[in-house]
């Protein structure tokens, strides 16, 4: 199937909610409590994606994939940040990567990766429990580098930063 992968606007800012919490679901829907998804959770996207959009920065790069004229992914990179982006020595975060499962196996999440980040350094926190993103990192030459954090947000999950 053809994507097309592009920066997306303001106009993207609902569809790439939706997006951002049906690939929640998808990927961590067995890992959180139920009840997990509120409403307060999409609010959250929400205001995340409209400020995100609504004021670009050279430091943040986002790309979203369409495909048929849907979004079904998404990347997210900026300055690292957190206890651990000081030892990094990268300057560069990938904060999120997200296709719909519909979508694995695509391409469509290379074809984003290397959209926001190319081959160049970076880090990324990886749920312990998602081996299908830790063999795609690996992949694509990231490696654990020991630090292990518990986000406030999803306390049932363990992140594992990778850096490259």
């Amino acid at each position: 199937m053809h994507s097309v992968i592009r920066q997306p606007t303001l106009d993207d800012a609902e569809d790439l909610v939706a997006l951002h919490v049906a690939t929640w679901k998808e990927t961590y829907g067995h890992l959180l409590p139920e009840g997990f998804f509120t409403s307060a959770f999409t609010e959250g996207r929400r205001r995340m994606w409209r400020h995100v959009l609504a004021e670009p920065s050279d430091e943040r790069v986002v790309r979203v994939a369409e495909a048929r004229g849907q979004l079904v992914g998404f990347a997210f990179v900026g300055p690292p940040f957190g206890p651990a982006a000081a030892d990094s020595r990268r300057d560069r975060h990938l904060y999120s990567i997200y296709v719909l499962a519909t979508h694995h196996g695509s391409g469509i999440g290379q074809a984003l990766l290397d959209a926001v980040l190319g081959d160049g350094p970076a880090m990324l926190w990886v749920a312990k429990e998602n081996p299908r993103a830790i063999a795609f990192y690996r992949r694509n030459g990231f490696a654990f580098e020991g630090t292990e954090q518990v986000d406030d947000m999803a306390p049932t999950i363990t992140e594992a930063l990778m850096i490259r």
